[in-house]
């Protein structure tokens, strides 16, 4: 790594956890740009989904669960 990014990567530690996301938001458009569609029906699949939530109809699942249930699943 050179220093220009070394020095970026030591102020993006002082963000916040938002902040973070923002900013890695911002990189991965940079390689490939958001697609308005796609964008689009991912906003109304979430937005089904809380409501589902909200609903009762379906189930929160732990963060450490699902990841390791994740990885067992995709990794092995």
């Amino acid at each position: 790594m050179n220093t220009r990014v070394e020095a970026m990567v030591e102020q993006a530690k002082v963000l916040s956890v938002e902040e973070r996301v923002a900013l890695l938001d911002a990189l991965g458009e940079l390689f490939s740009p958001p697609d308005a569609q796609w964008q689009e029906a991912w906003a109304r699949e979430s937005e089904d989904r809380l409501a589902a939530y909200e609903a009762g109809k379906i189930e929160a699942e732990d963060f450490d669960v699902a990841m390791a249930r994740l990885r067992k699943e995709f990794l092995g």
